[in-house]
């Protein structure tokens, strides 16, 4: 296509100069070429914070490659003394002779008060930014996401107390009602509900991690462009679809970022977890009744009375917990990179 003649710096000598398209952009090109060589190479500046923040991600790596060398150099002589099956059996005895621990029962009630914690926390926790971002007055706002974010201040010793002296007592009760009317549910059957079961774990759980989820989400809700929710309000939405139609899509991978980072917290939370539930040995589907373990209240009730083989069997535990954490966050990070066209 012949280029289009458009009209020209003025010519010294009177009249005007005609350039061509192609001529613009060919000065365009000269012109990116003639950049300082400062600006070409990057300041002083720049380099040096370059290198930081590649150093920085260095030592990450290097960090999680020094824990996992850790944990398998700690976690050898204990699978090779362990005379049974190290991912199936339910019994904790490590320091018997011969040597036998557990690692599929601590792995279940792991997963399963975490997820559940998620469960429970994860729509309560968009509930409270959505309100906070939205709907909320300005002053109220504040207040209200400052408590919220008050809570993850809060020890987890004191979350243990708290469900230990309170609401184990109250659970007892509630667990009995779910378990009469809805005990045709798989997870609420087998009869004989207690307080100190998953059930009551998790919903401990999920207080702790709420603030997390909250806090993370609000902010991300926060960031979403106003242009786009003043476009979805001058096309009629109301409010609901206002937030349904260009916030949630905004959001999501920050949602599902948050929600990841509230799940590696319940999954490694201690001492909570090991002062509300009751440990009992074997794989249990029913999370009413009394009875569990997960791999973090299993360690803080047994590092202080195992033996050699024992303690080197809470770190082989350890590293299934590691190993399960990287999982859970490779999962994650897959489930954002499906939803790049929101990012």
């Amino acid at each position: 296509m012949t280029p289009r003649a458009i009209p020209g710096p003025p010519d010294p000598e009177g009249g005007n100069s005609v350039t061509s398209e192609t001529g613009v952009d060919q000065a365009v090109a000269a012109g990116a070429q003639r950049v300082s060589p400062r600006m070409s190479t990057g300041r002083l500046g720049d380099r040096l914070f370059a290198g930081a923040a590649r150093g920085s991600g260095i030592t990450i790596l290097a960090i999680m490659a020094a824990i996992a060398a850790f944990l398998i150099w700690k976690a050898i002589p204990a699978i090779q003394a362990d005379k049974s099956n190290f991912l199936t059996t339910q019994a904790w005895n490590p320091d018997n002779s011969p040597a036998s621990f557990c690692i599929a029962q601590l792995a279940f009630g792991t997963v399963l008060s975490s997820f559940l914690a998620l469960i429970i926390a994860t729509p309560v926790a968009i509930g409270i930014a959505l309100f906070i971002s939205f709907y909320a007055p300005k002053r109220l706002a504040s207040g209200l996401g400052y408590v919220v974010d008050l809570l993850a201040a809060v020890p987890s010793i004191v979350y243990g107390l708290w469900g230990l002296n309170f609401l184990v007592t109250k659970m007892t009760s509630i667990s009995g009602f779910l378990s009469d009317y809805f005990g045709w549910f798989p997870l609420f059957g087998g009869g004989s509900p207690g307080g100190r079961s998953i059930f009551t774990a998790s919903i401990v759980l999920a207080i702790m991690i709420l603030p997390i989820i909250s806090a993370i989400s609000r902010e991300v809700f926060l960031q979403v462009p106003r242009a786009n929710i003043e476009a979805a309000l001058a096309l009629g939405a109301t409010r609901w679809e206002t937030i349904r139609l260009a916030v949630l899509p905004f959001g999501r991978s920050g949602v599902i970022s948050a929600a990841m980072l509230g799940l590696g917290r319940a999954m490694g939370e201690t001492i909570a977890v090991a002062m509300v539930l009751s440990v009992t040995p074997g794989i249990n589907w029913h999370i009413l009744q009394d009875g569990g373990n997960t791999f973090a209240a299993n360690i803080a009730n047994t590092f202080g009375m195992a033996g050699p083989v024992g303690k080197n069997a809470l770190i082989a535990s350890g590293l299934v917990l590691f190993v399960i954490t990287l999982l859970v966050n490779i999962g994650a990070r897959w489930v954002v990179a499906r939803r790049k066209e929101f990012v």
